[in-house]
């Protein structure tokens, strides 16, 4: 019997080891946070990222079976989308309106840019055209996603496939940990962060997890950049496409990913719920408690995604692609910290 033709309590069922353990990792974390500001005065590691460290070191020390398997994956994936959907709540065109066609433009040049100079990284690491356009699109537009969306339409090995997920999943994870240390370097603002966090935090959960330890203004402004990247997918997919088509003689549409690859779901609730709270139709009440449940799920969320990262897959992509994607990543940050001074972002 599949999962999808289980019944509802028996599929409920199926969740409750993972995320009995998920939640178990969370209020942990929520524990430490609460320490750490009542011995510190302040929390030092947000509960976000304390949660992903956790869920990192339990994964390291124990590998949890099979039957924690779905409810682990379910928060990491379905939670996570709730709580990047409900963001939109409190994300109103006037935040889009306020940057104007500038920002628009600029998220888009930096992903070509990226895409670009990544691939450029990846032919002269000695990676085949596959393999580097993977990584180009991963580490330029949302990590997973870009890289499923792009396989079946430039018919790329599984094995590829395997290792730039892999390796994404584990970057992703140092990304989020580090990137708040880089905002005092640059001197940047909250809102510059935000925007440098969209423009390089691989997913956008992960963006959350980037800016939530800064201000709320960065998390606005990030997860806002984040999607803009995010819409650039479709355009990306089929220009591949397009290439791809003259290289085999296929047709357009052979090996094209389905909407949901482009455009996922929880992106198009986002935009919703922010049309709706532009237009009045969600009263603030709704939005004050929103935010808390939103960071409650991306805590579970955040939990399970360190429970799901095997730092070992680090040293089984070897050299060539470790390099390829830290080169590409450090010319990413580059690219993006130039547009924000060249859209006077302040």
């Amino acid at each position: 019997m599949t999962i999808a033709s289980q019944s509802l309590p028996s599929r409920l069922q199926g969740l409750g080891p993972g995320l009995a353990l998920t939640a178990a990792v969370s209020v942990a974390a929520l524990l430490v946070e609460h320490v750490e500001a009542a011995l510190l005065g302040r929390a030092w590691l947000d509960g976000v990222v304390l949660a992903i460290l956790l869920g990192v070191a339990v994964r390291s020390i124990w590998r949890p079976g099979p039957s924690f398997l779905p409810g682990v994956s379910f928060s990491a994936r379905t939670l996570l989308e709730f709580a990047v959907m409900l963001l939109g709540v409190s994300v109103s065109a006037a935040a889009v309106a306020a940057q104007g066609l500038t920002l628009l433009v600029g998220v888009a040049l930096v992903v070509v840019s990226a895409i670009l100079i990544s691939y450029g990284i990846g032919r002269m690491m000695g990676l085949d055209r596959g393999m580097s356009i993977l990584i180009a699109c991963g580490n330029s537009i949302c990590g997973n996603s870009a890289i499923a969306a792009a396989a079946p339409v430039i018919r790329a090995d599984g094995e590829d496939v395997a290792s730039a997920i892999a390796f994404t999943a584990v970057l992703g994870v140092v990304v989020v940990l580090t990137l708040p240390l880089l905002m005092p370097v640059f001197g940047l603002s909250v809102t510059q962060y935000g925007v440098f966090a969209g423009l390089t935090v691989y997913a956008v959960p992960q963006v959350l997890a980037a800016t939530a330890p800064v201000a709320v203004a960065s998390v606005q402004m990030g997860t806002l950049v984040k999607l803009l990247r995010v819409l650039m997918l479709g355009p990306v997919v089929l220009v591949l496409s397009l290439l791809q088509s003259r290289v085999d003689g296929a047709g357009i549409g052979a090996g094209r990913p389905s909407l949901r690859h482009m455009v996922p779901w929880f992106i198009l609730g986002f935009i919703a719920l922010g049309l709706l709270r532009s237009v009045g139709l969600i009263p603030d009440a709704v939005v004050a408690r929103t935010a808390p449940v939103s960071g409650f799920l991306t805590v579970l969320a955040m939990a399970a995604l360190g429970l799901g990262v095997d730092v070992r897959s680090v040293a089984r992509a070897g050299m060539r692609v470790t390099a390829t994607v830290v080169l590409s990543l450090a010319a990413l940050g580059a690219i993006s910290l130039l547009a924000i001074q060249l859209m006077q972002i302040v």
